[in-house]
């Protein structure tokens, strides 16, 4: 059979007409029952290619031709690829075979609107295995129309099996080239130059945390986000609240989508799309409602729930119908691979940020940048280079396996150079916008993912460290090791640690650099003057206003390190933070005082019921309400900073009630910041009040000693080890103990110290909430201590 339909097509067609083409059928077949939308269409077969390759002996003339060609040898390569390519682009179509497909085009014509437009897509017969991804490898075409023009495409289709990326990366990943045939789908198209498009992902493509869809949209074409042409927006979207009809958008990233790709006149290939500006107000806003992500969200679901697997997922927004549709789906290749080993990358130094970008992949290289302006000029690149270009499209394969990491002005996190820099296992920076122009060739520089979202380009040759972990079961200690987490792009790697959840999730770290503005800022937006308001307007870009854009952001940060760790427990902090570093966020000099002593001063609790910031303290009570009771991630508890007393106590419980925040109701648990002496000397009173203690071990060693501990004079008397110290710590956890509630430490000296942490497992407390990076090595220290009392006591 030269062509078939593709509702006829299934997963076991995949030898006829390639993964991709067998996946629309599968889904056409298999999914439409669950509302998910794939538009239709027919597509040739491998018979077809073949049958097509053998008129005028061109299978033979293409073998003869690569057999002598080293593929390391790029302009060997370039000129291989040309030759071929041109063969194909002279070859007629066998007579029977023009009239098959003639034959389709027609019948599909009759099936469509008389207007519409299709695309000639590729699919190989080795492509979008669940082992290499093939992704860009072959050419897609878009907005072709006649039964000409379609023939047309479809030669340029199978010519592009013989691009030059196509062959290097057949070459890289073991396929012999004469094995893999090409399969062309010729589909109707999804009206999106009119609306979005994009790519989502079911799994962080990052960190392989599988419990959330990661969606990318940009306005037009979808061929823009594929390709790192655009910045695009970003969305979160948690899958086990999304399946409970919770509204689980977790997280949104307004993209600066710059262009768009729609419709030309002509409808032939090569000349059928065009690209132009977006209008400044529509970059200004996200180019999908939460209703349509989580739409997207729950088709992404279903497909992975048919295919078994994560799955990588192209979709269009039909601007003219107003409906969402699948184009394409196929198995995630990178991140889905289960690993036995797990490396961790950590900068040993600092230096002068260059550049700044989304980060792919949470690895560090260094190396001489070499500025390539197009791909004609890619064999400037040499082994260890960090290559540095405006983007990366599939064309620049061959060079991308030297590199020791990837620079670009332009693309995000689901373009094909991300696809690409993530298999090869080399960090790459996209979406910088100006790069090439902070960048110089030659210069050394070192280039950081292993810090969140953003990645950045460090001046010089930093040094870093690399850190291996074997997964595995950890041992069983008589302690909870929970973790410290205030940056929510780290949350879903941090996640994948062992843990019990998290002891110290910090507001303030959301507060500073999610959001940056001061809350009263936010609230008297309109009081404020000319230029402040400016700044303001261009940190809140895709929310209604400054109250909502305050609101939203501690909402998407929370509710991004709950989603992380559900459904184990994440304490979090109110807002700690001191008058000196609110007064640092933009607008903060109008509203705070200079204290002598911020440490001391004006934070915490007395905070909150202070009237000059109780509208701020609701703020927070609004944006917690909305992550538990709306999104439904009841996992998160609440922990008061800095209770001086019984009564001050009192009035922040009373405060969040009114802020229906009460303890208990929906499962709310609201303990207490044990940090100061009054709180150890008092326990029991102030457990009348919470459901526990979380003991930061900063202040309370700070203020049991009676010293300062930002100041360099005294800092060598600082040590949570102190006996004070500890007959502090003894007394809360006796009370806690005996009144059987919680008690956990959420401050530095467990994690800086393995004998302090054995005597408070000795001590019988329940949790230890410790750094990320020493979670592993102090559960294990604790572990050996345990066996080691054990033997012992056998001995005896």
């Amino acid at each position: 059979m030269r062509v078939a339909w593709l509702e006829d097509l299934r997963l076991k067609d995949l030898e006829r007409v390639g993964g991709k083409n067998a996946s629309l059928g599968e889904m056409i077949a298999a999914l439409s029952a669950a509302g998910i939308r794939v538009p239709g269409g027919f597509a040739t077969t491998a018979d077809a290619y073949r049958e097509f390759l053998s008129a005028g002996n061109l299978a033979k003339r293409i073998e003869d031709r690569i057999a002598a060609l080293d593929p390391q040898d790029v302009d060997a390569l370039s000129a291989c690829g040309r030759e071929i390519r041109g063969w194909i682009f002279a070859q007629a179509f066998p007579p029977a075979l023009e009239q098959d497909i003639r034959s389709f085009y027609q019948k599909l014509e009759a099936r469509t609107s008389g207007n519409a437009s299709f695309a000639v897509r590729s699919s190989a017969t080795a492509e979008d295995l669940p082992d290499a991804s093939f992704a860009g490898q072959q050419e897609t075409y878009l907005n072709i129309s006649g039964a000409d023009n379609v023939l047309d495409a479809i030669r340029h289709v199978f010519a592009s099996l013989y691009n030059d990326r196509a062959i290097s990366y057949r070459a890289h990943q073991g396929f012999a080239h004469g094995s893999v045939a090409l399969s062309a789908a010729v589909q109707q198209m999804v009206r999106s130059d009119l609306g979005a498009a994009g790519v989502m992902f079911t799994l962080d493509t990052e960190s392989g945390f599988r419990d959330v869809v990661f969606i990318t949209s940009s306005y037009g074409l979808g061929e823009m986000v594929v390709q790192g042409a655009v910045n695009p927006d970003e969305f979160y979207v948690h899958k086990p609240m999304l399946e409970k009809g919770r509204p689980a958008v977790v997280r949104r990233t307004l993209g600066s989508k710059a262009q768009k790709m729609i419709f030309a006149d002509t409808q032939r290939a090569g000349g059928s799309t065009r690209t132009v500006d977006v209008d400044p107000k529509d970059r200004e806003r996200f180019s999908l409602t939460d209703a349509e992500v989580l739409e997207l969200g729950r088709y992404a679901v279903a497909i992975e729930r048919h295919y078994g697997r994560p799955m990588d997922i192209e979709w269009g927004k039909d601007g003219a119908d107003g409906r969402l549709y699948v184009l394409q789906a196929r198995p995630e290749t990178v991140k889905s691979r289960k690993r036995e080993v797990e490396e961790r990358f950590t900068l040993k130094g600092s230096g002068r940020v260059l550049a700044t970008g989304r980060a792919i992949g949470h690895k560090i290289g260094s190396g001489t940048v070499r500025i390539v302006p197009d791909a004609s000029q890619m064999s400037k690149v040499k082994e260890g280079d960090i290559l540095v270009t405006d983007m990366t499209d599939p064309n620049w394969e061959p060079v991308m396996k030297v590199a020791a990491a990837i620079v670009t002005n332009r693309g995000g996190r689901t373009c094909h150079a991300a696809i690409i820099a993530r298999e090869l296992g080399i960090p790459a920076v996209v979406g910088c916008g100006d790069a090439t122009q902070r960048l110089k060739d030659g210069q050394p520089v070192t280039v950081s993912c292993a810090e969140g979202d953003t990645g950045n380009v460090y001046e010089g040759l930093i040094p870093f460290e690399v850190a291996t972990r074997e997964r595995g079961e950890m041992p069983r200690i008589a302690v909870k090791i929970s973790m410290n987490v205030g940056n929510p792009q780290l949350a879903f790697q941090f996640a994948q640690l062992p843990n019990a959840g998290v002891g110290l999730a910090r507001l303030e770290f959301i507060i500073n650099n999610e959001i940056g503005i001061h809350p009263k800022a936010c609230l008297e937006f309109e009081k404020l003057d000319g230029p402040l308001k400016r700044q303001i307007r261009e940190k809140i870009r895709g929310y209604a206003d400054p109250r909502t854009f305050f609101r939203e952001k501690m909402v998407e940060g929370v509710a991004t390190i709950a989603a992380a760790f559900w459904p184990k427990p994440v304490i979090l902090r109110l807002s700690d933070f001191k008058s000196n570093e609110y007064k640092k966020l933009l607008g903060g000099e109008r509203y705070e005082p200079d204290e002598e002593n911020p440490m001391l001063g004006f934070r915490g609790a007395s905070r909150y019921a202070a009237e000059s910031f109780r509208e701020c303290f609701e703020l927070e009570c609004a944006a917690m309400r909305k992550v538990r009771d709306e999104l439904g991630l009841t996992n998160v508890e609440l922990m008061v900073p800095f209770v001086r007393t019984i009564s001050e106590g009192k009035e922040v419980l009373g405060l969040l009630e009114k802020n229906h925040l009460k303890r208990g109701v929906n499962g709310l648990r609201i303990v207490m910041m044990c940090e100061l002496p009054s709180n150890a000397v008092l326990a029991d009173e102030f457990l009348e009040l919470f459901d526990g203690f979380s003991i930061g071990s900063n202040d309370l060693t700070q203020l049991t000693l009676g010293l300062d501990r930002d100041s360099g004079l005294v800092a060598g008397h600082f040590d949570e080890r102190d006996d004070a110290v500890k007959a502090m710590l003894s007394m809360a956890i006796r009370a806690c103990r005996k009144q059987g509630k919680y008690v956990g430490i959420c401050g530095q000296g467990p994690s800086d110290h393995p004998d302090l942490a054995r005597w408070l497992m000795e001590q019988g407390i329940e949790s230890m909430s410790l750094n990320p990076d020493t979670v592993v090595s102090t559960w294990m220290a604790l572990a050996g201590s345990a066996e080691e009392r054990k033997s012992k006591s056998a001995a005896a």
